[in-house]
């Protein structure tokens, strides 16, 4: 069907709307590919550029992914269920995999990590959080979580180096019992966090490290580990493409009454 030249709603912008409807009421699943810019170009009787336009608004809405020279596929998405309060939970039954290892193995989902350690200057933002002085230096544990090959979230926690040097936490590989274990047995069992979530857009080293596309916007989880005292021991700083995750709480009545 041609597009209208009546509305005041561009062409391009038609265009989009027709494959987004498609795609929302199932006519286009996941790993379908779209027709060809020709075709579009026949449906719609218009140019080549006003089709191109709108393919790449679906692209930059998640909606798509060109894959040349095939051309445009829906994409496929896989959300993974995030859930912050799982901070203090058991750590799972094999040494050889974290709390996030566990649970996507069980779903039949293949995952890794990268984990690197480094000492640094630490960011304004985490020196403050951590009650750093001006100078005072930090570890940082980085991992790249995937899922199926694909980078699904970045993880980085950083600690006062003079609390975790020549710890467990500083070797860059999984520790089986987890860090907050560590932590308690150098004497800062971490009792309580701070949870802080910004929604915005990433800047270019996250889009490197996740092979975000255009117009991808990712939830930060900033994760500050507390101790009975208030003393902050460990800051969390989680990145979360918006579209690979779904954030899940858990509240029980007992909290709703508070």
């Amino acid at each position: 069907m041609a597009v209208s030249r009546e509305r005041r709603v561009p062409a391009w912008a038609q265009i989009a709307d027709a494959v987004r409807a498609q795609i929302s009421a199932g006519e286009l699943a996941p790993e379908d590919r779209l027709p060809t810019e020709a075709e579009l170009m026949a449906r719609h009787d218009v140019a080549r550029s006003t089709v191109r336009q709108a393919l790449t608004a679906l692209v930059n809405e998640g909606l798509i992914v060109p894959r040349a020279p095939r051309g445009y596929f829906v994409r496929n998405r896989k959300p993974l269920f995030y859930r912050p309060q799982q901070e203090f939970r058991a750590q799972p039954a094999y040494p050889e995999m974290d709390r996030f290892m566990a649970d996507h193995s069980a779903e039949g989902r293949e995952p890794k990590q990268e984990i690197e350690v480094a000492i640094v200057d630490p960011p304004a933002d985490v020196r403050k959080r951590l009650n750093l002085a001006e100078g005072e230096l930090a570890a940082v544990r980085r991992r790249i979580r995937y899922l199926d090959g694909e980078p699904y979230n970045t993880n980085d926690s950083y600690f006062p180096l003079a609390v975790v040097q020549g710890s467990e936490i500083m070797n860059p590989a999984d520790i089986a019992r987890g860090a907050n274990e560590v932590l308690r047995e150098l004497g800062y069992p971490q009792t309580r966090t701070l949870d802080e979530i910004y929604i915005r857009m990433p800047d270019p080293n996250e889009i490197k490290r996740l092979e975000l596309g255009p117009g991808t916007p990712v939830a930060c989880h900033i994760c500050t580990g507390l101790c009975d005292d208030g003393t902050p021991i460990r800051v969390v700083v989680n990145i979360l493409p918006g579209d690979r995750h779904v954030i899940v709480y858990e509240r029980d009545g007992m909290e709703l009454r508070k």
